[in-house]
């Protein structure tokens, strides 16, 4: 990496797209990051830094074994994986939730059995009940996860609610908000020593454009 030039690992997908969006705000040059082809790294033209378009979970590895200096990924990868660097920014957009949902009429949290909980995310699972001192089994599913309590596999699911229309279409209804996501800027931490000045430049123009987008 040029000692003079950021790299900044982005999520594809939404996340890339409002991310692009945020820059061209920002007046950063993104027509090249926006066409990208087959390449999975681009520059700024107009401003030191290469982009670099990246899964979720490798966003947060690529930061933290610091070949990337910054990144953006959404706060449910960053809770699910974990791992070591500065969490500096919420961005705002790609705004969503991990809810608790159940079959309709179930009364979860009235019983004194074990309960059976479903979830893409375990870890995020674990850690709120954990928090609240109960006893429940996290079972990691990896497609439908609204599948599982229709089954009679598990009492409810973890998961993240945008609009609800998927759990109303299978018969679901979110009972207690897990956590807030929205997309977040983080930062390798060596990075943020040796590269100071000019990641605090790139974290500034994009409070500014952020205060004035509220205004």
């Amino acid at each position: 990496m040029s000692e003079n030039r950021l790299r900044i690992a982005i999520t594809k997908g939404r996340l890339l797209d409002k991310s692009m969006d945020l820059f061209d705000s920002m007046g950063l040059d993104t027509a090249l990051v926006r066409d990208p082809g087959r390449r999975l790294i681009l520059p700024i033209e107009n401003y030191p830094m290469d982009a670099v378009l990246s899964k979720a979970p490798d966003v947060i590895t690529y930061v933290e074994q610091g070949v990337c200096d910054l990144g953006i990924v959404g706060k449910d990868t960053l809770l699910e994986k974990g791992g070591s660097f500065y969490e500096v920014l919420d961005l705002g957009y790609g705004r969503c939730r991990f809810a608790l949902a159940v079959r309709e009429g179930t009364d979860f949290y009235g019983t004194y059995k074990t309960r059976r909980v479903a979830s893409k995310y375990p870890n995020v699972a674990k850690q709120f009940f954990a928090a609240k001192g109960m006893d429940v089994d996290v079972i990691k599913i990896e497609g439908s996860v609204e599948l599982a309590p229709i089954l009679g596999l598990t009492d409810a699911i973890v998961d993240i609610v945008e609009t609800g229309a998927t759990l109303r279409a299978n018969g679901l209804v979110p009972i207690e908000t897990v956590a807030e996501i929205s997309a977040r800027l983080i930062v390798n931490t060596a990075s943020m020593k040796l590269y100071k000045a000019q990641i605090l430049d790139f974290i500034g123009l994009c409070e500014d454009e952020l205060r004035r987008q509220e205004q």
